[in-house]
């Protein structure tokens, strides 16, 4: 009997070593499947993080549209793109980070036919994670131009073929279009792992359509009938209020806090101040928005270091302690870009309700409060001869191209592309550059460059060049 249980117990030991061992050899840190809503949720963080970082190896587009400048180093306000290779960090935070996240969900769901997932809720999660799809693969083609699209994150093409970017947008809209269609708020959706819209169907669908209006409007110019067609279906349900914004919502403490957080505070880094060029033109139009925008400067006013130059961190202005706390969110899109694009549909003729200058109102309204302003410091500042539509400087684009760049502020991705379509404002130049020199695109990845050379220089050439002053087809002359 002795003899038996001693048997027993070394089976028992022998098999515990061996489970214990083989736990040794599993990296739980990288598992081998994740689930749907996890991949979404991971794909959403990343998303923000790439667009909404300050970090100047990878998203430097606050610099760029000029509400930022440097202190000791230049080289990004100058428009250096390539001592940090930042077109590679900005391509495979997309790439990478959001899109393959967002494709390995769709894999997953797709896999889950007839399992217990009720396939009206598996259609809204397809329908959420194709829109995250469209505004990412947006954000490329606006950055580059023509990309690898249609042969993209696939393990087996390891050189894939560039697509067109204006091919790409067009089927972007046909995939947004679809995928709005296909959302029904009496269904269930990711819930809680939906880290913008806590899973609520009614908003996915007003920011799919506000998607859809931003990227009709930015066919206006070589399309307009294509455009036309899109926003007028598109206006009929969008954002409708601050309320609706499609945010994502950072945590007060790390890993999950917002990235300008990192960047400015928590990193004791002094590399920014206000750039001139906003700053100055807030104060003169005695704007609401600059105490959340920016700190005072050593003068106890608001004052802009020089754009493109080094400027002393003690002496001017810095990004505000709004934007710089840990849990400020991320914005992708907001209600008053929807009130400009309707704005500007109105001044190009479109079919939307309201008027040019009612929904010129609203955006900035909605800009001003979203911020923390009041609706009677709105009304004052919309009040102003500089500032009212009927009275303010310039055409339409000039007006709403001015107005749309102050609402956008800490949206510097957004900002750069508007002002390459509307071209407006009127930026600073760098000592001892031209405004020519401001950039349109940004360079292909030095990788792509390398390891993808038949493509690359196939893309290269039809767009015309990889050079930062090659025009995106929707940006005219």
């Amino acid at each position: 009997m002795k003899k038996f249980l001693i048997f027993i117990s070394i089976a028992v030991i022998a098999l515990s070593c061996e489970k214990d061992l083989t736990d040794l050899n599993v990296d739980k840190k990288r598992p081998a499947e994740v689930p749907a809503p996890t991949l979404f949720a991971n794909a959403q963080k990343n998303l923000a993080d790439v667009i909404t970082s300050s970090n100047v190896n990878l998203n430097i587009f606050r610099l760029i549209s000029q509400y930022w400048t440097q202190t000791t180093y230049t080289d990004e306000s100058r428009y250096d793109l390539s001592t940090r290779n930042i077109p590679n960090a900005f391509w495979n935070g997309l790439y990478r980070d959001v899109l393959r996240d967002l494709q390995e969900a769709k894999t997953v769901l797709n896999a889950q036919t007839g399992s217990t997932l009720d396939t009206a809720q598996r259609t809204n999660q397809l329908a959420m994670v194709e829109i995250m799809e469209v505004y990412s693969w947006s954000v490329l083609v606006n950055t580059f131009g023509n990309v690898p699209y249609t042969e993209a994150l696939d393990a087996e093409t390891v050189q894939p073929k560039y697509d067109s970017a204006r091919a790409i947008y067009n089927d972007l809209l046909i995939r947004l279009d679809t995928a709005v269609g296909s959302l029904n708020p009496d269904e269930g959706s990711f819930g809680s792992s939906d880290l913008i819209y806590g899973g609520d169907i009614n908003q996915w669908i007003k920011f799919g359509n506000s998607l859809r209006l931003r990227l009709g409007m930015m066919l206006a110019d070589v399309d307009a009938n294509a455009a036309r067609e899109v926003v007028e279906d598109a206006a009929k349900n969008v954002l409708e209020s601050n309320e609706d914004n499609a945010q994502f919502r950072y945590l007060e403490s790390p890993p999950n806090t917002n990235p300008v957080w990192v960047d400015l505070v928590q990193s004791g880094r002094k590399d920014f101040v206000a750039a001139n060029t906003i700053v100055n033109q807030m104060n003169q139009l005695n704007d609401p928005r600059r105490p959340f925008y920016f700190t005072l400067s050593n003068t106890q006013d608001y004052k802009g270091g020089t754009y493109g130059s080094s400027n002393n961190y003690a002496t001017y202005s810095k990004p505000s302690t709004t934007i710089t706390q840990p849990d400020f969110p991320g914005t992708l899109m907001d209600y008053s870009e929807v009130e400009f694009l309707l704005a500007e549909a109105a001044e190009r003729g479109f079919a939307v309700e309201g008027s040019a200058e009612s929904h010129y109102n609203r955006a900035v309204t909605a800009s001003i409060e979203n911020w923390g302003g009041t609706e009677a410091e709105a009304q004052a500042y919309l009040a102003q001869p500089q500032v009212a539509y009927t009275s303010a400087t310039g055409d339409w684009r000039q007006k709403i191209g001015t107005q749309k760049w102050l609402a956008l502020y800490n949206q510097g991705v957004q900002a750069w592309t508007e002002w390459r379509r509307l071209d407006y404002p009127k930026l600073n130049v760098p000592n001892g550059m031209e405004y020519s020199d401001i950039p349109l695109r940004f360079n292909y990845p030095v990788n792509e460059q390398n390891l993808n050379k038949t493509n690359y220089e196939q893309a290269s050439s039809a767009m015309g060049g990889d050079l930062t002053s090659t025009r995106l087809f929707w940006d005219l002359d």
